[in-house]
């Protein structure tokens, strides 16, 4: 089976999806720590006067102490803000009311208390409008053990994994030697972003997924994976 895992994030970027894409299950990693200043809860969006960053504000007592899983949102009226901005932003793009409610429904008609869940349910509606079906679970779920990169092994061997995507920071703390020890094949990403149709302007790489739905619509998935391998058996894997 093949794996991959992230922390939860707010309004992903694209080469998020494309992990997801070569994967057989994705892992919400939750049980990491808060990283202030990240993209946990901000993103961007690319508006009439360029992009913009939306935050979803936090509790800031001890966030530094705690785990993703566990910092709760801060109920200020962010969200209006963040639905308003969006709506202004997308009003005129081709795809506009076709996604437009669920966005709705995710940032004005939900109420969430923790950040993760509010990261998973955008995570879920962005699979769909992209068509991509794979399964995915909470590694808060779950008991796994170690740090770094052993924390990332165990998940593996718990979940049944023989493959391992890791993101291309992976490179810099996973452990090779140990998961070949224990018979997993890992392989890191190296996510070309590709160039399509936006408002506003001239093109602005390394927005938030939405970016890309709303412009591209139905066409979303076959954009996101130009240029990058759509199967892990177009890569070498270590």
């Amino acid at each position: 089976m093949i794996l991959t895992a992230h922390q939860p994030v707010y309004l992903p970027w694209l080469g998020l999806f494309h992990k997801i894409y070569l994967a057989e299950m994705f892992c919400i990693f939750d049980i990491v720590q808060y990283q202030k200043k990240d993209y946990n809860n901000r993103n961007k969006i690319k508006t009439h006067s360029g992009p913009i960053w939306l935050s979803v504000p936090v509790e800031s007592k001890d966030h530094l102490d705690k785990l993703i899983c566990d910092i709760r949102i801060i109920d200020n009226g962010w969200n209006r803000k963040h639905f308003k901005s969006i709506a202004s932003a997308y009003q005129k793009s081709p795809y506009f009311d076709r996604y437009i409610g669920e966005i709705e429904r995710l940032l004005i008609h939900n109420h969430y208390d923790f950040l993760c869940d509010l990261n998973a349910d955008i995570l879920r509606f962005s699979l769909e409008a992209l068509g991509i079906d794979r399964p995915v679970v909470k590694a808060s779920d779950y008991e796994f053990s170690g740090k770094k990169s052993d924390l990332v092994l165990d998940m593996c061997i718990k979940l049944g994994a023989d493959t391992y995507i890791f993101g291309a920071q992976g490179g810099s703390y996973a452990d090779r030697d140990s998961f070949s020890r224990n018979g997993i094949k890992i392989y890191f990403q190296d996510y070309h972003h590709p160039v399509y149709h936006q408002l506003h302007k001239d093109f602005e790489p390394y927005m938030s997924v939405i970016d890309l739905i709303f412009n591209e619509g139905p066409g979303s998935l076959q954009i996101l994976l130009a240029g990058n391998p759509t199967s892990i058996k177009d890569v070498a894997l270590i």
